[in-house]
């Protein structure tokens, strides 16, 4: 089982940066890779920003080049930088890790909202 954690939510003015941060706990070995998604209301969840165990990271093409997703492997904690932030970027972003059995454990989600 394998637990994760955001932090790092909350209110920022557009054109504003915010860092989400996502502990991994416990059996993180069998994680595959680890992703920001979003979720507004409304509309359905999507995926921001994915970081694999190995491979190439992948951005959703409406954040690329503002968002920045990073993982500090002795800490077990993957990061999500967003730069020039825009009112359309208000969701509750959620960290989910894929697991090597096909599963995903997902966090508790957090908050950010950009005003205009």
């Amino acid at each position: 089982q394998v637990q994760v954690v955001e932090s790092g939510g909350g209110l920022v003015q557009a054109g504003g940066s915010l860092r989400l941060s996502c502990a991994a706990s416990g059996n993180i070995f069998r994680i595959n890779a680890m992703g920001w998604y979003r979720q507004a209301p409304g509309k359905q969840r999507e995926l921001v920003a994915s970081i694999p165990s190995a491979g190439r990271i992948s951005y959703a093409e409406t954040v690329k080049g503002r968002f920045t997703i990073s993982r500090d492997i002795a800490e077990n904690t993957v990061y999500l930088q967003m730069n020039s932030l825009k009112p359309e970027d208000t969701a509750v972003y959620y960290c989910a890790a894929d697991m090597v059995d096909s599963r995903t454990c997902w966090g508790q989600g957090t908050q950010v909202t950009v005003s205009s």
